[in-house]
């Protein structure tokens, strides 16, 4: 397995490229248009009017529909991309409060602040970092979300960790995200486009949980999608796992 400065070179890179192009194929091992990827992982019409250029196909599933935002929350999302699920966090928190994105790719922040201003929205605003390490005080979340990028990151156990810092006592944590079902090859570990394209870092699904539980959180299990593996990675033993994590 690759170390961790080259994983994140690598996810850089690739993300770098695909906020400057706005094409969609990022997290799957095959490419489509982003309206039809986005509606098989659970956006509805509605959410991808509202979205307009943020979406660019990303992710695994729609953690803005599970949760349970409401308005005068702040929101946390990580990985926040180019700023689709912000936009739709937004719309739910209202004027009196609060979407923060994270994201390590600067073309992608910077396009989704640019598209934030387009929609004139003032309770949204966007931070370059990482997860692993987030520039938030500590319990200051009510929710925090994230689609398909706690995979894309080395260090995960520290990733949760963090969020669960971050959050309030008795906030909450929805995450969209691929785990193994079997164990990958060790040259599908070091395959540089299964590794941007969210498989070759992702963990076994127990080991995920697990990892979850040590960070001190409590995980209900909303969604299970085997689908997206036939649609969007080849068949290989994966699936969308949509779970709620609750800080004690």
């Amino acid at each position: 397995m690759k170390n961790s400065k080259d994983i994140k070179q690598i996810v850089k890179s690739k993300y770098e490229k695909l906020a400057k192009s706005g094409s969609q194929c990022g997290c799957s091992c095959s490419c489509g248009g982003s309206g039809n990827i986005s509606k098989d992982i659970g956006y509805s019409e509605n959410d991808l009017k509202v979205a307009g250029s943020a979406n660019l196909g990303l992710g695994c599933g729609n953690p803005v529909a599970l949760s349970k935002i409401k308005e005068g929350d702040t929101v946390l999302d990580l990985g926040s991309g180019a700023g689709i699920d912000c936009l739709l966090a937004a719309k739910k928190v209202g004027k009196n409060g609060k979407v923060i994105g994270i994201d390590m790719t600067e073309a992608m922040v910077e396009r989704a602040k640019l598209i934030a201003k387009n929609n004139n929205l003032k309770n949204l605003e966007f931070i370059l970092g990482e997860i692993e390490n987030l520039p938030i005080k500590d319990n200051t979340v009510d929710v925090i979300i994230t689609n398909c990028v706690i995979n894309l990151t080395p260090d995960k156990e520290k990733t949760f960790k963090e969020a669960y810092r971050v959050l309030k006592k008795g906030g909450r944590m929805y995450v969209s995200d691929i785990v193994l079902l079997k164990e990958l090859s060790d040259e599908q570990r070091n395959n540089e486009e299964l590794l941007s394209g969210c498989v070759a870092g992702a963990l076994l699904k127990e080991d995920y949980l697990n990892k979850i539980k040590k960070a001190g959180f409590i995980a209900n299990i909303l969604l299970e999608n085997k689908e997206i593996s036939k649609k969007q990675y080849q068949g290989i033993p994966l699936e969308s796992l949509s779970v709620e994590l609750v800080k004690k």
